[in-house]
């Protein structure tokens, strides 16, 4: 079973962020959809898709999310 780019956790299903390149579990994705960036960050990916650059990295992963999944990793240990 696959592990969550983010949390490390163990990913049942997951899903691309919106924010980077990872892979994310839904308890990744539920906190990143709830974030005052992710409406931002969907806009700028559908912009780049718009031009056809279907490698876009994102706009980034804020650092309260970073934080939030290392949190949530020791937490695990």
């Amino acid at each position: 079973m696959p592990m969550c780019d983010r949390c490390e956790g163990w990913a049942f299903a997951s899903i691309g962020s919106m924010f980077n390149t990872d892979q994310i579990c839904i308890e990744c994705e539920g906190i990143e959809g709830a974030h005052p960036e992710f409406t931002r960050a969907v806009e700028v990916e559908n912009a780049e898709v718009q031009k056809k650059n279907y490698n876009f990295a994102g706009i980034g992963l804020p650092a309260d999310l970073r934080e939030d999944a290392e949190t949530r990793k020791v937490a695990r240990q």
